[in-house]
């Protein structure tokens, strides 16, 4: 029998389409996995959003430990207390069981380390920022035998006095009169004093950091009384205070952080004076809710930022007998770290816009992102936001929004607490003048003495009652990210707690 031998291109042919027919079908399937699997919780991230480094060290092996597979050398629970450890189990993030067959976990992984950039795009170099000249910057080290690490900041304008929690639990006050004074230690952190009708509302962290054990508290004091709240938070960040229903007591919205879990809380006084819990949104990384009328029925709306999984604004409309209808109105990355926003009419038209900036990084994916920054959401009139301007700045994490120039718009300051301190590490504080509203155009400031601290929290007020807003920003000493020697040793020999921004443009 005669063997007939096929012409040698021929073959390689059929080889080549075999064998991309093969790689496209990998290529299908893992898209179709990608979609599957990485959008149920949150929007699923554009993997080109971070470089393959970040996916293969950190993101996918704890990807993998959430659908029940333990890759190599990745253990969720490893360096976990017992108590910590079950505690975490009890979450169920981490299943015991698969919820995805090997083979597809391969395909998937494959899939995006195939799609990952190698590095990403770097942007933030290319936006000059002149000198401040419309704020004087005044530095302040508190104690020369300490170097704080604050954990709240706010500007109380009634007392005119700088109020800091730092991380050893101490409530403390600042003016230019008195200097430091103590209001009073706390089990943890502060994170929230209000002043408010003859009561005192302060809450506690309890872990600052991440943990699956709750531990914060909430104290309601009073000249006869010091009432505990009577229920244990998770990580509480933020709290509101307010006569939401106008029934004349006050209710208290808690923004519990969390970690793998978390929510965001309603407390409502009862009859016998106690505070009963009633759960608003069930997830983690709520950091921030503000009090608004966002439909205009007369009932005080809540607005919330959550930051962590799926980072989202929501917008919780007041029904009746404080009966609450959440809608996500808007949506990001949950690799974006979203960090603040706040509400105003930025664009003059009587209705709420919303300010977001996007930048914390001390997560799994630390890396220079060039989406990080502040974006301007405009409000239609119904509540459905649209992104009309963005600023790039890595790692920012909190804005302030007012007219600072008194020219009749909107400026911002924004605070880094993430910035590039190898190429910029002056833009760990960024003035934006508002030079035309409209066409969002913004001339961009900082300051040399921005480089005197590591900055964590902001807040704004008119420090010297001279009819203008100042900007506050407080110091964190803890290492967040890795920072240059030489600036860590700068920081060390300035040992700066505080800079005060003093506005001149009213004098």
């Amino acid at each position: 029998m005669i063997k007939k031998i096929l012409p040698f291109s021929l073959v390689l042919g059929v080889l080549i389409s075999f064998i991309s027919g093969c790689t496209e079908s990998k290529t299908t399937r893992g898209k179709a996995l990608y979609e599957k699997h990485c959008t149920n919780c949150h929007i699923g991230p554009q993997i080109a959003d971070l470089p393959k480094h970040i996916w293969a060290t950190s993101i996918l092996p704890d990807m993998a430990a959430r659908m029940g597979i333990r890759e190599e050398g990745y253990d969720p629970l490893q360096g976990l207390s017992y108590e910590e450890m079950d505690a975490v189990i009890k979450t169920g993030i981490f299943p015991l069981k698969r919820t995805i067959s090997y083979e597809n976990w391969g395909l998937l992984r494959e899939y995006i380390i195939s799609m990952a950039p190698d590095s990403l795009p770097r942007y933030e170099n290319e936006i000059a920022s002149k000198e401040l000249l419309q704020f004087e910057p005044n530095t302040i080290s508190l104690d020369a035998t300490k170097r704080f690490s604050f954990t709240y900041l706010e500007h109380d304008q009634a007392s005119n006095r700088i109020l800091l929690g730092d991380m050893g639990g101490e409530l403390l006050s600042y003016d230019k009169t008195d200097g430091l004074t103590s209001l009073g230690v706390y089990n943890s952190p502060v994170i929230s004093y209000i002043e408010k009708d003859a009561e005192t509302y302060v809450t506690t962290i309890g872990y600052i950091h991440p943990s699956a054990i709750p531990k914060g508290q909430t104290l309601v004091m009073n000249a006869q009384d010091t009432i505990e709240l009577g229920h244990v938070l998770h990580r509480p960040v933020h709290m509101v205070v307010s006569d939401l229903n106008t029934d004349g007591d006050k209710e208290l919205v808690i923004s519990e952080f969390g970690d793998l879990t978390g929510r965001l809380s309603l407390f409502i006084k009862n009859d016998v004076g106690a505070y009963d819990q009633k759960y608003l949104l069930n997830q983690p990384g709520t950091i921030r809710v503000v009090s608004r009328d966002m439909d205009n029925d007369g009932k005080e709306d809540l607005v919330a930022l959550t930051s962590q999984g799926d980072e989202s604004i929501t917008i919780l409309y007041q029904k009746e007998n404080l009966q609450f209808v959440a809608e996500k109105v808007l949506r990001f990355s949950p690799v974006y770290g979203s960090s603040w926003f706040e509400i105003i009419d930025y664009d003059g038209d009587g209705d709420f816009d919303i300010i977001t900036v996007h930048g914390d990084n001390a997560d799994k994916s630390y890396v220079q992102k060039p989406y990080h920054g502040m974006r301007i959401h405009l409000n239609d009139g119904f509540n459905t936001f649209e992104e009309q301007y963005f600023y790039p700045l890595n790692g920012a994490t909190r804005v302030v929004a007012s007219d600072f120039d008194t020219d009749g718009d909107i400026d911002f300051g924004l605070l880094s607490t993430f910035p590039d301190y190898v190429n910029a590490p002056e833009r760990s504080f960024v003035y934006l003048e508002n030079t035309g509203s409209s066409e969002y155009l913004f001339e961009a400031y900082t300051f040399t003495d921005s480089k005197k601290g590591k900055w964590f929290l902001m807040d704004k007020g008119d420090l010297d009652e001279d009819g203008d807003e100042d900007i506050i920003l407080s110091g964190f000493a803890l290492p967040f990210i890795p920072a240059p020697k030489h600036l860590e040793s700068y920081w060390r020999e300035q040992s700066v707690d505080l800079i005060l921004l003093d506005n001149q443009k009213i004098k």
